[in-house]
């Protein structure tokens, strides 16, 4: 279960709770990027959702520190 780093990145931002919109507007990419890739996050973490994505990394890499 490894992540590009942009996607690492993304997904940091969904566990602190930050909106599609708000991840767009941050890292400075279109809404709909965002949405690709958390969409290619979910597909390659096995992942129900978002939330559950967040989980099951944190699951296999107890050390990723979302803070």
């Amino acid at each position: 279960m490894k992540l590009s780093p942009k996607k690492l990145q993304i997904l940091t931002l969904v566990a602190k709770g930050f909106t599609d919109k708000e991840i767009s507007q941050k890292l400075q990419m279109s809404t709909r990027t965002i949405q690709t890739h958390i969409s290619s996050i979910l597909l390659t973490l096995n992942a129900r959702n978002r939330t559950n994505a967040v989980a099951l990394y944190k699951h296999y890499h107890p050390r990723w520190d979302i803070v």
